[in-house]
């Protein structure tokens, strides 16, 4: 969005404070700009409110967690063994112990499928549901339900814990005014604190009024000499990082302290755990999208030993937060994803790991209208391709755009004034569907 013209423009006058989000100041986070919709669209009845990304970064495999192949040779099968889950008939990774029990509430794609292996341009495909384009950079979720919907409960619409994972998790060619509020450090460190949440050092709340009072005149100011509908939009966005930092729910929100120690605990005290259950209390505050991560998954050597090592954390934690959710009545309003860039080889390689793999892998629902005790799709005997009803990353996108009630053919605007659909060809996957 243009600046206000003139010598000096508002912002060069007055901001609200030290308030930096990695290059932005928190106005600038929250700012929206006029546009104008090209099309009538009608709406769709969303049956999520909310939504949790669970992004594990370098391509987890498939085999190792939630597409164990247990009657195929060992060179494809691996050393891991797998066991029962509660989806009948179905099996899990011998890691995935109290998901397992949960399995009655996931719905798990089998089938996931693009032709990206590359981190880079499968990370593209799973944060936007488009292919890479050397011309132009798309929005992630996050920003594109930020800028359909805006901010709730005065609580940002678009949080990354512990922050930003990737540059393909931003706002592409939409305005940096949708880009997601990040913690800055992790749940699970001690002393913990979300930056930028409080007044700056020396700011008190009386002093804060001040400032606004002084913004408020410089606002007139500008009003008597700019008309434009920058200017407005200013306005609001100013009013919205006000609001942030005033609000006491705000604050509570993001104050992970408060949790008991028994649902601490049940979480995990590691960063999983905790980065789940602030992931957690943020969509329950009133948080469109949260997109968090864990681990390192590129595993091209010692597989085995590498997942036995990460995973008991996130089983605890994802198991804890289905759970969670659940009890508190928020699971039926709140899509859980877990995805991944793509899956790794079907043969263990001479390093005892596995390789990039697009062909096939997998992808887990829950909850916000997913079909729950669900398995959709398969990879053939050895995991190296779909066996049937294949998805990609458009249809993926489609499909979650439909559950928050979004059109996902809806037309938004490139900076250079050239419409562009929110997901290009996707379909929506009824079967996923309650």
């Amino acid at each position: 969005m243009a600046e206000c013209r003139g010598p000096m423009s508002r912002r060069g006058f007055l901001t609200v404070g030290a308030l930096g989000l990695g290059g932005l100041t928190l106005p600038e986070l929250l700012r929206g700009r006029a546009r104008a919709d090209l099309k009538t669209y009608d709406p769709i009845p969303a049956t999520a409110d909310s939504i949790i990304h669970i992004f594990l970064p370098g391509g987890i495999a498939h085999q190792e967690t939630f597409d164990p192949k247990p009657f195929a040779p060992v060179e494809y099968r691996g050393d891991m063994g797998s066991i029962d889950c509660k989806i009948e008939g179905e099996r899990f990774s011998e890691t995935l112990v109290q998901t397992a029990q949960v399995a009655d509430k996931l719905c798990v794609i089998r089938s996931m499928t693009h032709g990206e292996a590359a981190h880079e341009r499968g990370t593209h495909n799973m944060f936007t549901g488009y292919k890479p384009s050397p011309a132009l950079v798309y929005p992630s979720f996050g920003s594109v339900i930020s800028h359909e919907y805006g901010p709730r409960n005065n609580l940002p619409p678009y949080v990354c814990i512990p922050s930003q994972p990737n540059v393909y998790a931003g706002t592409g060619y939409l305005s940096s005014a949708f880009s997601a509020f990040s913690l800055g450090s992790d749940p699970a460190s001690k002393g913990f604190k979300v930056r930028d949440l409080d007044l700056p050092a020396g700011i008190d709340d009386g002093r804060s009024t001040t400032r606004r009072t002084a913004l408020d005149a410089v606002n007139d100011y500008f009003h008597q000499r700019e008309k434009s509908d920058n200017v407005a939009a200013m306005d609001t966005f100013y009013e919205r990082a006000y609001s942030l930092i005033s609000s006491q729910k705000a604050r509570e929100a993001f104050d992970i302290g408060a949790e008991p120690d028994a649902i601490r605990d049940e979480y995990g005290r590691h960063p999983a755990g905790q980065r789940m259950l602030m992931a957690r209390r943020l969509v329950a505050a009133g948080v469109r999208m949260v997109t968090l991560t864990y681990g390192s998954w590129d595993h091209h050597l010692h597989i085995v030993p590498g997942m036995k090592r990460q995973m008991p954390a996130f089983d605890q934690a994802f198991a804890a937060l289905i759970r969670d959710l659940d009890r508190q009545g928020l699971l039926a309003r709140t899509l859980v994803m877990v995805s991944s860039e793509f899956g790794r080889t079907p043969k263990i390689n001479k390093d005892a790991g596995r390789d990039h793999w697009p062909k096939v892998f997998s992808v887990v629902l829950a909850g916000g209208g997913a079909k729950a005790g669900y398995v959709h799709g398969a990879s053939n005997a050895t995991a190296t391709e779909p066996d049937h009803d294949p998805i990609g990353p458009a249809d993926l996108a489609t499909t979650v755009y439909h559950m928050l009630g979004i059109v996902a053919d809806k037309e938004l605007m490139s900076p250079g004034d050239r419409p562009i659909e929110i997901v290009d060809g996707g379909a929506v996957v009824k079967e996923l569907l309650v």
